[in-house]
């Protein structure tokens, strides 16, 4: 095999095979093919796409890669993924629900993927907290307490991991056949009856409107479907960043925040219906009415945020942070951002709070750059809120860095305002589901 004609066929709009694929996979699994081929092949992958035989090849060799664990002992096993967006912590806060429900949650996350942040970096904000874990112990915890949160292990997919983080880097993030792929053979490995998948939708989002949402949605059902998996997806607006914090400290404690009840409205909001549909996804809830009702429960209760300290503990977390979230790092300064005339936010462009959060540090500009867990912006105000003049509207935690000024510039620009109301905007915009 010639890795260049692999490239320059898919360059032109041809249909690879699925031994062609697998042997193109394999051999950047070994590493016999080289970054700047791989890199190549998933530009031409952007531009030209695959179709779904393609997808699914590609899907396949990814999962071949590696191994495919077994959890049928540990009964019905749920995972929950996001596509990504800006200030998307929903999963550390979905998943101890759903273990204190009784459904066990066995997620292996990723880290930041251009502008929108990853579970494992807001995690590792937590001193001590392990991403690293063997299968063995993966499999060890997922038995003692019912729910783990770790990144990939060598073993699993592997294909995957190095593609993950060469797309980063390299521009190639948003195509639906290398999503596709990417999420649904990390879950078809780690070896869940069920996953439930949040897409993003808009400018926060790799996929920027309903239609192509939907496309990518239907892909990742119609993959799941032909490895026995059951697939849910919940098509859910980023227009505007979720939650009030962006940047990995900062939404590791909006996480704590909101186990203890005291969370903004639309995580919550996609919380309980994130987590309502695992529920019934693992037979634990007959609809979604009951479901809601447990998830309600688990927070209302204390038992959610009881099983986040479980998790954080028994993948050597600091238990102090977790009850005391001031003790989480924190930025040498906040650079306060205030209204200067009475007015209705109309709009606040999640990529540009995203990118910002990124020029301050807290995402990847290059492969292997640091994360400063420090770093980060809070909003005092989304779509429809009215803001005084003089009001602060977004605090903007620095490190000092040269780049500062042009996120804080970044952040003044991403709101829109209006001085007529605003209606506020619509969370979860449909959902794609497999029976």
């Amino acid at each position: 095999m010639r890795v260049v004609e692999l490239i320059e066929r898919k360059r032109d709009g041809g249909k690879l095979t699925a031994d062609e694929i697998d042997a193109l996979v394999q051999g950047y699994t070994k590493g016999d093919v080289p970054d700047y081929q791989m890199s190549a092949f998933c530009m031409a992958v952007v531009w030209r796409g695959m179709d779904a035989k393609e997808t699914a090849a590609l899907t396949a060799s990814m999962v071949r890669s590696g191994e495919r664990l077994d959890l049928a002992r540990f009964g019905r096993v749920v995972d929950k993924h996001s596509t990504g967006g800006v200030g998307d912590k929903t999963t550390l806060v979905v998943a101890p629900l759903v273990a204190a429900c009784g459904v066990p949650v066995a997620k292996m996350s990723g880290r930041g993927l251009g502008f929108s942040g990853g579970t494992l970096d807001k995690l590792e904000s937590i001193r001590g907290y392990r991403v690293d874990l063997s299968t063995a112990e993966f499999l060890a915890q997922l038995e003692r307490i019912g729910i783990v949160v770790t990144g990939q292990t060598g073993d699993l997919a592997p294909a995957d991991g190095k593609l993950y983080a060469l797309r980063d880097t390299t521009g190639t993030v948003p195509a639906i056949p290398l999503i596709a792929s990417s999420v649904m053979s990390k879950k078809i490995a780690a070896g869940a009856n069920a996953v439930v998948l949040d897409v993003k939708v808009g400018s926060g989002a790799f996929m920027k409107d309903i239609a192509s949402a939907r496309e990518l949605a239907r892909a990742m059902v119609a993959i799941g479907v032909a490895h026995g998996l059951a697939v849910t997806c919940e098509l859910t607006d980023m227009e505007q960043p979720l939650g009030n914090a962006v940047g990995n400290s900062l939404e590791i404690a909006e996480a704590i925040a909101t186990l203890r009840g005291q969370g903004p409205a639309d995580l919550v909001q996609l919380t309980r219906a994130a987590g309502a549909e695992m529920l019934v996804r693992g037979r634990k809830a007959r609809d979604r009415k009951s479901a809601v009702a447990r998830i309600d429960s688990a927070l209302a209760d204390g038992s959610g945020f009881a099983k986040f300290r479980e998790l954080v503990a028994a993948q050597g977390g600091d238990i102090s942070q977790v009850d005391d979230p001031a003790k989480l790092p924190r930025a040498p300064r906040v650079e306060t951002l205030r209204a200067t005339r009475t007015a209705y936010v109309s709009a606040i462009t999640a990529d540009q709070i995203g990118i910002a959060s990124v020029r301050l540090g807290a995402g990847r500009e290059k492969k292997g750059d640091p994360i400063d867990h420090r770093t980060g912006i809070v909003l005092h105000a989304k779509v429809g809120d009215r803001v005084e003049r003089g009001q602060p509207y977004a605090d903007v935690h620095v490190s000092g860095k040269p780049a500062d000024a042009d996120a804080i510039a970044l952040i003044r620009g991403a709101f829109g305002w209006s001085a007529r109301r605003v209606p506020r905007r619509r969370l979860i915009l449909g959902r794609i589901a497999s029976r």
